[in-house]
């Protein structure tokens, strides 16, 4: 457990190398990429579980309090910078977390994240293609979900959001799953409009390809971390 501002958090660990923090998807859900196996060689990577999650203490929270987190973790276990892998849910906190503390980040790689929009026909998408999509039991909290969903909206309405990511010099490696019922425009969007971005396409893979096809996310992690030199 990580103590941070009074609450204790569980932040799991493995490898060695240079840091990887890894983000889970939701919100809310707990640390469902807490695998040796999903992990890339040559990295140590850090699983915090959320806020009011599994084994981390608290309850529902915005996302500020979440980015708090993080740093909070990062001091407390003496990280300078790091990568910062999130899926789903996780690849959107990852951006603004760069966005907002550039300094801590050396990337962004983002997977099957929704992006910074509330889009109508987006939703659309993923409420038809929702029955075709695989089963992956993963526990999430309800009251989590709802408040960092609420916290979503409020930071995709900032009126500084576009000038804040148009800014932001921290590179980004966007990753959309070929087979994904959600729809990956809003990731492409993000890759153009970012300084340093990057767009790719993981053909024939559903969301939650780390449960479905481990070796294909582990060999998509590698690669992608493997793209930036130790100097950035």
């Amino acid at each position: 457990m990580v103590p941070v501002d009074g609450v204790g958090l569980h932040v799991g660990v493995t490898g060695e190398g240079r840091d990887l923090l890894v983000l889970t998807g939701g919100p809310g859900c707990v640390q469902y990429l807490e695998h040796d196996e999903l992990s890339p060689p040559g990295h140590r990577a850090w699983y915090p579980e959320p806020r009011g999650v599994g084994r981390s203490e608290g309850g529902p929270h915005t996302m500020e309090r979440a980015i708090a987190d993080l740093e909070g973790i990062r001091a407390a276990v003496g990280v300078d910078r790091w990568v910062v892998l999130g899926h789903s849910w996780g690849c959107d906190l990852g951006v603004r977390y760069a966005v907002e503390h550039p300094e801590a980040v050396i990337g962004v790689i983002g997977i099957a994240g929704r992006g910074p929009q509330r889009d109508r026909s987006w939703s659309e998408a993923y409420e038809a293609g929702k029955a075709s999509e695989p089963v992956v039991a993963i526990d999430w909290v309800p009251e989590v979900h709802a408040a960092l969903g609420s916290s979503f909206k409020d930071w995709i309405r900032q009126p500084d959001l576009w000038r804040g990511l148009a800014d932001c010099e921290v590179p980004m490696h966007f990753i959309a799953a070929g087979d994904d019922i959600r729809p990956s425009w809003p990731l492409a969007q993000l890759a153009a409009l970012v300084p340093r971005g990057r767009f790719s396409t993981v053909p024939g893979v559903p969301h939650d390809f780390w449960s479905t096809h481990p070796e294909v996310w582990t060999q998509t992690v590698i690669k992608a971390c493997a793209s930036w030199t130790p100097s950035l």
